[in-house]
Order: C-alpha cells, then sequence, then structure tokens
C-alpha cells in the first residue's frame, strides 16, 4: 500500500474560517476524511504545523520511507530557504500544492523555494489540488 502525507503549513489550520473567498468554508479535517475514503488503496497520513522547524524534522522523518509527500508550505513557501534544502535532501518526492493561484495573488507569492526541489506543482484549484497531487502518486 501507498504511505502519501499531507503536510500543511501556517495558517493552513485556520480553513473554513480563513479568508473564505479565498480558501472556501470546508475545514481541512473535512476535507481529509473525504479524501480517504475515496483513496482507501492508499494509507493517507495529515499533518498540520506553523513552525518551519517541525515541517523540515517531519519531511526528514518520512523523507526515506513513504511514497509521496504533499506539501502546502502556505508563507514558507515564499521564505523558506531550509523546507528546500529539505526536500533536496530527502529522497521521497514532494508534489507542491497551493489553494489558491499565487501568482494571481500578491507579487511576493510569486516567488516560490519549493518548486525547484519539487516533483511539480499544482495550484489554483482550491482543495481540489491535493487530489490532482495524490492522482500524481498513483
Amino acid at each position: 500500500m501507498k504511505k502519501i502525507l499531507i503536510i500543511n503549513g501556517p495558517n493552513l489550520n485556520l480553513l473554513g474560517k480563513r479568508e473564505p473567498a479565498i480558501y472556501g468554508s470546508l475545514t481541512f479535517t473535512e476535507f481529509f476524511d473525504t479524501i480517504k475514503e475515496k483513496y482507501e488503496g492508499i494509507s493517507l497520513e495529515y499533518y498540520q504545523s506553523n513552525v518551519e522547524g517541525e515541517i523540515i524534522n517531519k519531511l526528514h522523518e518520512v523523507g526515506f520511507s513513504y511514497n509521496g509527500v504533499i506539501l502546502n508550505a502556505g508563507a514558507y513557501t515564499h521564505t523558506s530557504i531550509g523546507i528546500g534544502d529539505a526536500i533536496k535532501g530527502i529522497e521521497t518526492p514532494v508534489v507542491e500544492v497551493h489553494i489558491s493561484n499565487t501568482f494571481g495573488r500578491e507579487e511576493f507569492r510569486h516567488q516560490s523555494y519549493i518548486s525547484p526541489n519539487a516533483k511539480g506543482v499544482i495550484l489554483g484549484f482550491g482543495l481540489q489540488s491535493y487530489e490532482l497531487a495524490i492522482q500524481s502518486f498513483i
């Protein structure tokens, strides 16, 4: 059975409450429950942290034994060389996802330290971005 970990970064624990016009009104837990049912043949896990170092530690923990990581690093996408380096240092492929189209937002969101080391990037499809990332691993 394939093992895939979804990692969400800062403020994504507020999905369903935070800026619903951009991020929607569904909590990530509600969404995660639906995709776990839909992809019951895959071992899907979820981890969220607002702390950069904890995200790096989680990547190191799973980066040599899982089949894939789906990472929405939130604002760390645009600031964290450390997370980008962690992805470069592991064997597990990482797909970068974003709920919104970051290129349609503020200029600083156009830069990603994740993308150069990722298997691929999916953005702008709402929560479906995560599901598209899962499909890239199966």
